[in-house]
């Protein structure tokens, strides 16, 4: 079938980024077919447009981790949804049948694609995914509020609860605070009862983070966090660092940190090659962990805190799917604070 999307055709700057007719599969067996309402943007779209050396493309490829639509047909034997049905995709997709897998850590089969980023993702009018990567529609929600949930939330939920494992009483430093995961994080962080300290570039971001519930901002642009973060905590450091940074932002975080606590990582917008004094790592029995994405059953069990009310998607603009040059510069250029959504008409 043919449907209407954004395409690049080579890697490069945003204005790669085309609009053209495609042709897309019928769903196959256990396979959904959905007509995408809305995408939002992750820095995973700007990397991958940009060139990934482990990334085999296949021209013409479609970003979009973060889709929420409506389903429209279903494959042989798919099952969990009906025609109709307001739906939001997991953006994992793995071969299910693995020991990981089957585990519940999906994210750690060795066959894991993120939609958008080694597979064909959202920008489009129509997207076909497996069955298994539908999830429940959050409430009344907009779409284009439905779908800045997936990728953000899984990400600083893996980060914040299984890795960092906040309890009541930690103090949490999130770097990056007006980002799309550090805007979950601090929700999440603040769920779990402890006390968030964030960092932003400007004043207007931070006082857009404490009313999603940030009890101390720090400009990292006029203050060094690494002191202040020390005044702040009487000299015993944090708890938990959330960042996805990296560089000299990644280095300093372990710097931040308290004797035995830990910084998660989940990113390198900023420097993938730091150099750390690994005395600081071992002398103090600091925590350095990895963390993508995180697997669908978490997923899962995040969406309910949308109806409720005890989570909230943060968007910081809405633009049509035919601007997607647009939406890329905002993101390169850090005008956002949250996250940037695509409409789909």
């Amino acid at each position: 079938m043919k449907t209407e999307a954004m395409v690049i055709r080579e890697t490069g700057g945003p204005e790669v980024l085309k609009r053209e007719t495609i042709e897309i599969a019928e769903p196959g067996p256990r396979q959904v077919l959905v007509r995408v309402k809305a995408v939002a943007l992750n820095h995973i779209d700007v990397w991958v447009r940009r060139g990934l050396p482990h990334v085999k493309y296949d021209f013409p490829h479609r970003f979009g981790s973060d889709i929420a639509g409506e389903v429209e047909a279903l494959g042989p034997g798919a099952t969990g949804c009906t025609v109709g049905q307001k739906v939001v995709i997991s953006p994992g997709v793995s071969c299910g049948v693995c020991a990981k897998c089957l585990a519940g850590r999906d994210n750690l089969c060795q066959k894991y694609n993120i939609l958008g980023e080694t597979t064909q993702g959202g920008y489009a009018q129509h997207v076909v995914v497996p069955d298994a990567n539908i999830l429940p529609y959050p409430g009344d929600l907009p779409f284009t509020d439905a779908a800045a949930i997936p990728l953000a939330f899984l990400t600083a939920w893996q980060m914040v609860v299984e890795c960092a494992q906040v309890a009541p009483g930690d103090t949490v430093l999130v770097q990056a605070a007006g980002s799309g995961v550090s805007t979950a994080a601090i929700q999440i962080a603040k769920l779990y009862g402890a006390r968030v300290i964030g960092t932003a570039g400007s004043d207007e971001k931070l006082e857009r983070a404490r009313a999603l519930g940030m009890d101390i901002g720090i400009n990292y642009s006029t203050t060094d966090f690494v002191p202040e973060v020390r005044k702040i905590t009487e000299k015993r450091g944090v708890d938990a660092v959330i960042e996805h940074v990296g560089g000299d932002v990644f280095v300093k975080s372990i710097l931040a940190t308290r004797w035995g606590g830990c910084v998660v990582t989940c990113g390198a917008t900023m420097g993938h090659s730091p150099t750390i004094d690994l005395r600081h790592i071992f002398f103090r029995q600091v925590r350095v962990l990895g963390s993508t994405m995180g697997s669908k059953g978490v997923l899962q069990r995040i969406m309910p805190f949308f109806s409720q009310g005890k989570l909230r998607p943060v968007v910081d603009r809405v633009l049509p799917l035919w601007s997607a040059v647009e939406a890329h510069r905002v993101l390169e250029e850090r005008k956002a604070f949250g996250k940037v959504v695509l409409a789909v008409d």
